[in-house]
């Protein structure tokens, strides 16, 4: 009976080194999904702070201090919130660790107010 061939050497920790290099892909790809997550939210929120500003236009309220006190605090110093007529317009960064990224994700979100007749 004839012995079994021995196989190539060194590919016991071949799965090992494809793990390890594997893994900075995927520790990148988690962070680009957060950061879009992140993005997707700070839309939503800064939806809902155009729609509060513009209905405390319509009742005569300050449309500025009603949008900024619909949003969370880590949004205090990442929002801006400008009236121009009968709109409000909230430009929101999304929370990042890096600045320049939540700079290219900023968004916007505008709402109308009309006073009730």
């Amino acid at each position: 009976m004839a012995e079994p061939t021995p196989g190539p050497r060194g590919e016991e920790g071949q799965a090992s080194i494809e793990l390890v290099a594997a893994v900075p892909g995927l520790i990148l790809a988690a962070l680009i999904s957060l950061q879009l997550l992140a993005a997707g939210y700070a839309l939503t929120l800064a939806d809902g702070a155009a729609e509060a500003g513009a209905l405390a236009l319509a009742e005569g309220g300050s449309a500025a201090d009603a949008a900024r006190a619909s949003l969370p605090g880590w949004a205090d110093d990442n929002v801006s919130v400008a009236v121009e007529g009968d709109e409000v317009i909230v430009h929101l960064r999304p929370p990042s660790p890096f600045g320049v990224i939540a700079d290219h994700l900023a968004v916007t979100s505008v709402a109308g107010a009309k006073a009730a007749e």
